[in-house]
């Protein structure tokens, strides 16, 4: 079973978010979907 998700609003600048758009097209993601593993990711690093 997947963990229930959250909706959240946030702002970002229009240049973020392009590159993001970008990396997650490239990574055949969603663009929500690359926000989240973006997110873990730096979290991961974080408590390391």
């Amino acid at each position: 079973m997947k963990p229930l998700k959250s909706k959240v609003s946030i702002t970002l600048d229009s240049d973020i978010i392009e590159k993001i758009k970008q990396l997650a097209e490239n990574d055949d993601r969603s663009f929500s979907q690359y926000i989240n593993l973006i997110l873990k990711e730096y979290l991961n690093q974080k408590e390391a």
